[in-house]
C-alpha cells in the first residue's frame, strides 16, 4: 500500500508543484518540463505497481446496474477530458471539463472497486481533481470561457468517446479486466 500512496502523492504534488512554489518553478524554467513530466510517470508506476501488489477490505463488487454506469459515467468521463467542451456548443462555458473528467472517471472506477486499494487510488486521485480546481480558481479568478462551438463538434468527440470507450474496454479484457457486463 506504501507504492499506491506514494505514487498518489506525488502525482498531485507534480501536478501541484506550479502553484506551489511558483518561484522555483519559474526559475527550472523549460527543464522544469520535463522534471515533471518524470515525476508523472514515476507516480504512475508507482500507482500501478503499488496497487497491483496492495491488499485491503474488500467491500463491493461488479454488479450488472454498476458495471452499466461505470460504462456511461466513462463516455461522459472520455468527452470531458477532450476537446469537445471547449470547441462544442453544450460545455463551452464549463471551467474545468478535463478535470471533471477525471473525476468522473475515479467515480466510475470507484462504483465496481469496492475495496481499499480503490478507495486509496480513486479516491486519492478524485480528491486531487477536486483540490486542483479549487486551487485554478483561486490563483486564477478571472476566467473567460471559450466561443461557442458547435452541435456538430460535441457530436464528433461524443462519438468519438464512445470509440475510445470501447479500446479501453477490449484493453481491459485482454489485461484481465472485463469492463463490459
Amino acid at each position: 500500500m506504501t507504492l499506491l500512496v506514494l505514487g498518489v502523492l506525488l502525482w498531485a504534488l507534480a501536478h501541484f508543484f506550479k502553484r506551489l512554489a511558483p518561484a522555483a518553478r519559474g526559475r527550472m524554467g523549460d527543464a522544469g518540463k520535463g522534471a515533471v513530466a518524470v515525476a508523472l510517470v514515476v507516480s504512475v508506476l508507482l500507482m500501478i505497481f503499488g496497487y497491483r501488489m496492495a491488499e485491503g477490505a474488500f467491500f463491493w463488487g461488479r454488479h450488472p446496474a454498476t458495471v452499466g454506469i461505470n460504462n456511461l459515467l466513462m463516455i461522459a468521463a472520455l468527452y470531458f477530458t477532450s476537446p469537445g467542451p471547449k470547441k462544442g456548443a453544450l460545455f463551452y462555458r464549463m471551467r474545468h471539463p478535463m478535470l471533471t473528467g477525471f473525476l468522473l472517471w475515479c467515480i466510475a472506477h470507484l462504483l465496481v472497486n469496492g475495496d481499499t486499494p480503490s478507495f486509496v487510488l480513486w479516491g486519492g486521485l478524485g480528491i486531487w481533481a477536486i483540490a486542483e480546481m479549487v486551487v485554478i480558481n483561486r490563483a486564477e479568478p478571472g476566467w473567460t470561457p471559450p466561443a461557442k462551438g458547435s452541435i456538430g463538434k460535441d457530436a464528433m468527440f461524443a462519438a468519438i468517446s464512445v470509440v475510445l470507450l470501447l479500446v479501453i474496454g477490449w484493453v481491459h479484457t485482454w489485461l484481465g479486466y472485463p469492463t463490459f457486463g
